[in-house]
């Protein structure tokens, strides 16, 4: 069985850090994004499909030096396809039923256990449901009492929503959806979605969290979101004598002098806290410096950035 992961997005929403990495690499709790989505996956899953327009090779070379346990496919668009024309120009490699994932997505969802709800509904596909209490700024999906999608609204003004449910940008899906997109730039929420409803689209509701990570307030949200159920995980061979560490933070071996971490901090192995500084709900990158006395508070420190001894750097993306 096959996965395929839409991750042909620039990461402008998180420039500068993606000017020198691409977004499904950047680290969330020490792990690239992309495999928050990859690792869960059932094993009937052998083989991924990474969809990319942007630092392909990037991404090549992880995957070459990192074993995933699955062979992994990366497909180049020239240019962003958008989710529906991205799955059309990988056609030739979904020949049954398949997973799909948007890049960005940081949940809870037991796979097999939607993967069984698919099977046992039969129709062309099965598309993960995640309630919120405001889904103006989503794509919201109203189903009938047997689950089973019968409408669909983009980003509807606040309180004219057809339900709470929005689409949480994972599914399953039998080939003959690839049929029922065209060619070019194609929107599967917009173009694809209402027209293919008599084909049999069912949703599937789950529990416990859901966080489209691909910006820094909802990135941070999701390492806030697995680092409070994850609990404290500090390396024993951090140096932390004088360090005040606050609620649950993931800090791996690096150099701190006495100085003030958390909570929801974290620090990547080659990171540097300098005396007095005090770090809050922020992620900082391999070769980092926190300068002395200096203040980092819903930030994202990227690889080898320098905040200046004294400075204040509040939600922001330094890199």
């Amino acid at each position: 069985m096959k996965a395929l992961i839409l991750a042909g997005g620039l990461g402008t929403r998180l420039r500068p850090l993606t000017f020198s990495m691409p977004k499904p690499v950047v680290p969330l709790l020490g792990k690239p994004l992309v495999r928050h989505l990859i690792d869960p996956l059932p094993d009937e899953v052998d083989t991924v499909i990474l969809a990319v327009s942007y630092m392909k090779e990037y991404i090549e070379r992880y995957f070459q030096e990192n074993d995933v346990g699955r062979n992994i496919i990366i497909v180049n668009e020239d240019v962003p396809l958008g989710t529906g024309g991205a799955m059309k120009n990988v056609a030739h490699n979904l020949d049954d039923t398949f997973f799909a994932f948007n890049g960005d997505v940081i949940c809870s969802l037991d796979m097999e256990s939607m993967l069984h709800h698919h099977r046992s509904h039969g129709g062309i596909g099965t598309m993960a449901l995640w309630p919120v209490e405001d889904p103006s700024a989503f794509g919201v999906v109203a189903t009938d009492d047997s689950g089973r999608i019968v409408d669909f609204q983009e980003k509807p003004e606040r309180g004219e929503a057809i339900s709470n449910n929005i689409n949480a940008g994972a599914y399953i899906f039998e080939p003959e959806l690839l049929d029922h997109i065209p060619d070019g730039v194609v929107s599967l929420e917009r173009e694809v979605f209402p027209h293919i409803l008599h084909r049999g689209l069912h949703g599937y509701n789950f529990e416990g969290y859901w966080v489209d990570a691909g910006t820094r307030e909802s990135f941070l949200r999701a390492q806030r979101t697995l680092l409070d159920l994850k609990g404290n995980m500090i390396s024993c061979a951090t140096r932390h004598a004088g360090v005040e560490f606050i609620g649950p933070n993931m800090i791996e071996a690096t150099h701190l002098s006495p100085c003030r971490i958390g909570p929801h901090v974290y620090l990547e192995r080659g990171a540097e806290v300098h005396q007095g500084a005090q770090i809050e709900d922020s992620m900082v990158l391999t070769g980092a410096s926190i300068g002395r006395g200096a203040i980092v508070k819903g930030s994202l420190v990227g690889p080898g950035a320098r905040v200046a001894e004294g400075e204040t750097v509040l939600d922001r993306i330094l890199a």
